[in-house]
């Protein structure tokens, strides 16, 4: 059976995402999967890596197809099932009828929002930066419905349940996993800034 490689995946990405900003979405997303791998103890981490890489790749050239164009596109390429279900799975309810089932669906469900909001946050600081992000700045702007006005934040609530776990501890984790990545998705930022909380 085929299975794609992150090298693979991100030439694939790159065939069909042109926007700086949803390629760096992507690599935040994929950053925090591989993040929650180690959290889930699974070995097979760039299966996690891989999924989220690819999550949005039908989103920039068929934004009405979501999620349905994307299992053509991989299906054409020989993907695994078991990857072409997570990707789909992460518009459940949205785009998508597909339920997430494993703790990865689950996951990439949950974080794919949040981490839109925690990209927001981080660039409004004086710092621009991931890297001195707090629970407690991101939940003051999760308040603000205005602010990151298209992030879903139901979708993370609906997503916290199904996993069983507290908002603040999924707000910090996905931090940790967009700190690993920060320089790839733009957020190093400058953290000698004076801090604003």
């Amino acid at each position: 059976m085929y299975i794609p490689t992150r090298e693979e995946a991100y030439k694939l990405l790159r065939e069909y995402v042109k926007t700086d900003s949803l390629i760096k979405h992507a690599l935040a997303v994929e950053g925090v999967m591989l993040h929650f791998s180690d959290i889930y103890n699974d070995e097979d981490k760039e299966k996690w890596a891989v999924i989220g890489l690819v999550h949005d790749l039908d989103y920039e050239q068929y934004p009405e197809e979501h999620c349905t164009k994307v299992k053509d596109i991989l299906t054409s390429r020989n993907w695994p099932e078991e990857y072409i279900r997570a990707v789909v799975s992460h518009g459940w309810q949205l785009c998508s009828e597909i339920e997430p089932k494993s703790d990865l669906e689950k996951v990439l469900y949950t974080i794919d929002e949040m981490t839109g909001l925690i990209n927001a946050t981080a660039i409004m600081r004086p710092s621009k930066s991931v890297m001195d992000l707090t629970v407690r700045s991101v939940k003051k702007k999760w308040k603000q419905k205005g602010f990151a006005a298209g992030v879903n934040r139901e979708i993370i609530e609906k997503g916290g349940e199904i996993l069983g776990l507290e908002l603040d501890y999924i707000i910090q984790e996905t931090i940790n996993g967009m700190q690993k990545v920060a320089s790839d998705i733009g957020l190093l930022g400058d953290v000698q800034a004076p801090l604003k909380e």
